[in-house]
């Protein structure tokens, strides 16, 4: 896990505010289920700029910072 500047966390929180539909690009985890395309909404980002996800498909894996990717669905 690489550490996180305090600047990039303050516009991961700015740029993925709760409510904030998201489209999964990539996650690094051999072992989940979600694939790319999925859709979610952000439920926060934590200290660690983990962006915590309610997926539609029901998991609510969050998108690691510097190992998954996501997008901004705009409407």
């Amino acid at each position: 896990m690489r550490p996180i500047h305090p600047k990039r966390l303050q516009q991961l929180k700015n740029s993925f505010a709760p409510g904030t539909r998201v489209r999964l690009l990539y996650m690094n985890d051999p072992y989940t289920k979600l694939s790319s395309g999925e859709l979610g909404t952000v439920i926060g980002v934590d200290d660690i700029g983990t962006i915590h996800v309610s997926w539609d498909c029901g998991s609510s894996l969050g998108v690691a910072y510097g190992e998954d990717s996501c997008e901004i669905v705009k409407d």
